[in-house]
């Protein structure tokens, strides 16, 4: 069987860390987006083609022509017209049948697997909030009766999830731009569902990333699965509380004080007299310091806290280097829900707890202030003692 696999959208929801690679790359335990989903297709298809844009050559380096088994072929959608433009571009690459998911959310083998017993069909989720996604109208029990993208009142509590197992004889209908000026390929399952039969099933396990602020969701879903492993040293005066997995090379010096579930990669240095609370996720190459606690965040590799910081319920790419005494606020003192700047607008994240998110290479001076939900782009810099008010671009 034939998959295919839609990475070639510019990710403008999950800047900055968006801005130094494409957003299947975005890693989680050491493995990207995208190098999990092509591990969830093996068994199931043979071919996958990936249909790259911004910053494809990205992928090409990291993925190569095979994966976990699978042949990969790259097609290139040169401008970004949308997902039904760029999955249309796979088309004179296809057979007959085949799956379709787009690069951006995790998926899972089980479901894959359900969803190839029923041709043609297409994955959902039940969820509270469908205007988030695209909410799917059902027929009968089983069936698509209609596809409504971010309805805004609740029409159903079904949502489209982005995984398809069609003919390729989809692409025979014409499709319109939408009002955001892109080909949106939930438009061709609308006309298909008119004229045929479109099963719907819905997925066990699925973890969509619409923001930068959801991998701190998906952290906490994949440590439920991860089992403890110990494979660096532990220094004897640390502590360890709940679940440790450490990496080849990494030593916990004395002094420090982990509550899991925490991951931490190869060849870290950790501590002395730190603490590090759950949900925590750090990359490989990173120093963790002298007086420094870190809750709840992912740290990504090469990076360096080493003095003095608080770090809670934030993303801090790789490469950055946090001065000593950078604090970073995560809760607002009325207790309302953080809001940041995306795309020009205020958005809610919904969270009580949000800190921040700095780009690649980003450097703070010491004693910078961070407020809640204020984020800093790739290899920027703060001044000793600045407080971070708004981001900085």
């Amino acid at each position: 069987m034939q998959a295919v696999i839609l990475c070639a959208g510019n990710g403008t929801r999950l800047q900055p860390l968006t801005l130094t690679r494409p957003k299947p790359l975005i890693k989680l335990f050491g493995k990207s987006i995208l190098e999990h989903n092509l591990e969830q297709l093996k068994g199931i298809a043979k071919e996958v083609i990936l249909v790259v844009g911004y910053k494809g050559e990205m992928i090409q380096e990291k993925i190569g022509k095979n994966h976990s088994g699978l042949k990969i072929k790259y097609v290139w959608q040169k401008e970004p017209k949308g997902t039904g433009d760029a999955a249309k571009i796979a088309k004179p690459y296809l057979k007959d049948k085949f799956l379709l998911l787009n690069g951006d959310d995790f998926y899972f083998k089980e479901d894959l697997k359900k969803l190839t017993k029923f041709f043609p069909a297409i994955l959902v989720k039940k969820t509270e909030n469908p205007s988030n996604f695209a909410a799917v109208i059902p027929k009968n029990k089983n069936y698509v009766k209609d596809i409504i993208e971010k309805p805004k009142r609740k029409v159903s509590d079904l949502a489209n999830i982005g995984v398809y197992y069609l003919p390729k004889e989809i692409f025979k209908y014409k499709i319109e731009k939408s009002k955001r000026g892109e080909y949106e390929f939930p438009d061709y399952l609308r006309k298909f569902a008119k004229e045929k039969i479109l099963h719907f099933i819905e997925a066990k396990n699925w973890v969509p990333i619409s923001f930068s602020w959801n991998l701190l969701d998906a952290q906490e879903f994949f440590f439920k699965k991860a089992k403890k492993k110990i494979e660096g040293k532990i220094e004897k005066g640390a502590t360890i509380k709940g679940k440790l997995i450490l990496g080849k090379g990494s030593i916990v010096r004395v002094g420090s004080y982990i509550i899991g579930p925490v991951f931490i990669g190869e060849n870290c240095t950790i501590g002395p007299n730190c603490f590090i609370r759950g949900c925590t996720i750090i990359g490989n190459n990173c120093r963790i310091g002298q007086a420094v606690e870190i809750k709840n965040s992912i740290i990504y590799d090469n990076t360096n806290i080493a003095h003095l910081s608080y770090v809670g319920d934030s993303i801090i790419d790789e490469e950055c280097n946090l001065g000593a005494g950078t604090i970073i606020a995560n809760l607002r003192h009325d207790k309302a829900t953080i809001k940041t700047m995306l795309n020009g607008r205020l958005i809610d994240t919904k969270r009580k707890k949000f800190g921040t998110i700095f780009g690649k290479g980003t450097k703070t001076g010491i004693g910078t202030l961070v407020y809640p939900g204020r984020k800093i782009w790739p290899h920027k810099t703060t001044l000793p003692g600045q407080i971070v008010k708004k981001d900085i671009k």
